[in-house]
């Protein structure tokens, strides 16, 4: 009984999200008729537990193109942010954040982007934990999105990164991967920046994989 309550409870987009977001996606869907939301955030550090966001961007990717006039981006408030070593890296101050909206706000408006998408991003583990830990503070639910990390596909998908067997090998950076591919670096550490950046890289990966099995790929080829 009490567990029906608390659905009940939830903001209409929440409860929307969750009843139009599968976890999975048949394997055989081509990957253009899938909608991409790729997704970076800004954080005040590198723990899920105790750190908090700060900025967030989304950039819809629609029928294989980037919808440019739907991109998003959010500055969040954080009262009690530290103002610490990472504020040197995304340069987003206290003073910013404290002009930014409430995170349960904005959170709702990324809810209604994520609904019934696949998150994209470049080390989407961690902007999904981060998200995941706000999302249980406000709401009691985990992100439920299938994601895309374009780290992980090029290094399964471009031979200059694939794994090699060293024990210290990183996965590439956005700028290596910039590099690679002549794309240009949009805005470094910046929310906005960074999604865009990835979202060109993702493209570009998606592209080079249909070149490569002379077929238009399925969601399942992109894993």
């Amino acid at each position: 009984m009490f567990g029906w309550l608390k659905r009940s409870s939830l903001p209409n987009c929440v409860r929307t999200y969750r009843e139009g977001t599968p976890r999975q996606l048949p394997r055989d869907t081509p990957w253009p008729a899938v909608k991409y939301i790729v997704l970076d955030a800004e954080t005040t550090g590198f723990n899920p537990v105790s750190d908090r966001l700060l900025s967030l961007a989304t950039v819809p990717i629609v029928d294989g193109r980037i919808a440019i006039a739907a991109r998003r981006s959010w500055l969040v408030r954080q009262l009690d942010m530290p103002n610490n070593e990472a504020v040197k890296i995304h340069g987003i101050t206290p003073a910013a954040s404290a002009e930014g909206r409430p995170e349960v706000d904005v959170l709702q408006e990324l809810l209604a982007e994520l609904t019934g998408a696949v998150i994209v991003g470049h080390h989407i583990a961690f902007d999904v934990a981060m998200l995941t830990a706000a999302l249980q503070r406000h709401f009691g639910i985990k992100l439920r999105n299938p994601t895309l990390d374009t780290a992980t596909m090029a290094m399964r998908r471009i031979d200059a990164f694939h794994r090699t067997g060293y024990v210290n090998q990183k996965p590439p950076t956005l700028e290596e991967l910039c590099a690679h591919t002549g794309l240009a670096v949009t805005a470094r550490h910046t929310a906005s920046g960074d999604a865009f950046t990835t979202a060109q890289i993702f493209l570009w990966l998606c592209r080079r994989l249909q070149v490569r099995l002379r077929r238009e790929p399925s969601v399942a080829d992109l894993r």
